[in-house]
């Protein structure tokens, strides 16, 4: 039987750290109503404890969402756990992630630690954090460069406390997808309570392996995948959401599925742009501009005679608009007579061959045809045919 992996969307908190995308309350409030529409099982709603526009924003969103689960993130401080609780006092399905640096880099460099100490701060967290809330998740941060060994005994030691998620992330984004499958697949079958918890992926983009590493994590038995709308988030981003579910929803065959209700993915990429004030790169898998876009000669031929041979997507299941055949020097003879039908010529094969050699002589001086062109193109070829 196929099974669901949780989709963690974190747009309204890692995805916010992005310089310039600071939200206010009633911006994150629109998009986490409009992630619960979307299908998301967890919404991160922010960081409560690191500003009271944070803590409004979580106990606002606290008091709407009714379906999704709502998280509030802290440190493995007492503070941050009370504030996050006093946040989450509304929800209907209150989260609290916590967690520590487990990696040597993190316990030494950033807290003059030993493994000992670190251990024994993740599970008063923990415990802190069941005070509040059922639901307890638990991240040990930089776990990607994390020693299999250790990060095994801290995981037994947070579940046994009560955790009820155990978050993995690949922090900087180090890890190749062999080695961070690898380390779930390591947890699965060392820790001995990991039954008792889901483990979940949380992977950086820094060497662009992001939504590889969150597949081989979901391969190799993590059930949630934590992720931002656009793949938004520190330096070079997280996870993106559009492109894990697409993956699993194209691969049938790796048994997973998710409920995130594909069609409002380029709306929520469009609508997450504009609020945050940054483009989405025209070339991004699912939401880019071009994602749907065909411009050389031998990918629209075969594009026009059967979508199938370059899509593997159909647009429409995504939201986006449609495919495009994109005029440009690089395309062919099918792709013009397309267009020109599409405006409502009849032109036949040996017009489209006298046509050609105009449109290569427009197209060498232009980036892309448009359809001003084309009407100009007929209009000079023969006037009588010419309908704008």
């Amino acid at each position: 039987m196929d099974q669901k992996v949780f989709i963690f969307d974190t747009t309204l908190r890692d995805g916010e750290q992005v310089p310039g995308c600071k939200l206010n309350t009633k911006e994150k409030l629109e998009l986490a109503l409009k992630l619960e529409a979307l299908g998301v099982d967890i919404i991160e709603a922010g960081f409560p404890i690191s500003s009271p526009g944070d803590f409004e924003s979580v106990t606002q969103i606290s008091k709407h969402i009714k379906n999704a689960t709502v998280c509030g993130l802290s440190r493995a401080v007492q503070k941050d756990i009370e504030v996050a609780g006093a946040s989450l006092k509304y929800a209907a399905r209150p989260r609290i992630h916590t967690g520590i640096g487990t990696s040597d880099y993190h316990i030494k460099a950033k807290f003059n630690a030993t493994r000992e100490e670190i251990l024994q701060r993740a599970v008063q967290a923990v415990t802190w954090a069941k005070n509040f809330v059922d639901d307890v998740e638990f991240y040990a941060e930089d776990a990607g460069r994390t020693d299999n060994e250790y990060l095994a005994q801290v995981i037994e030691a947070v579940i046994r406390a009560g955790a009820t998620v155990v978050n993995i992330p690949d922090t900087t984004g180090y890890c190749l997808p062999h080695q961070y499958g690898e380390k779930i697949a390591f947890l699965k079958n060392n820790v001995p309570n990991i039954d008792k918890a889901i483990i979940s992926c949380h992977c950086h983009n820094d060497l662009g392996l992001a939504t590889a590493n969150s597949i081989a994590g979901a391969i190799a038995g993590a059930r949630q995948i934590e992720c931002t709308i656009n793949g938004l988030g520190e330096r070079a981003g997280n996870t993106s959401l559009e492109e894990v579910v697409m993956v699993l929803k194209q691969h049938k065959h790796l048994g997973l599925y998710t409920d995130i209700n594909t069609p409002m993915l380029n709306p929520i990429s469009r609508e997450v742009s504009d609020v945050m004030r940054v483009p989405v790169q025209v070339n991004k898998a699912i939401v880019g501009a071009n994602a749907f876009s065909h411009s050389s000669g031998i990918h629209q031929d075969g594009f026009l005679k059967d979508s199938l041979t370059y899509e593997i997507i159909n647009p429409e299941e995504v939201g986006a608009e449609g495919s495009r055949i994109v005029l440009t020097a690089r395309s062919g003879r099918s792709a013009l007579a397309h267009r020109f039908h599409k405006l409502g010529y009849e032109f036949n094969r040996n017009d489209i061959d006298v046509l050609y050699e105009s449109f290569l002589q427009v197209a060498d001086r232009k980036k892309e045809i448009e359809e001003e062109d084309l009407h100009q193109l007929a209009k000079a070829y023969k006037p009588e045919l010419a309908i704008a």
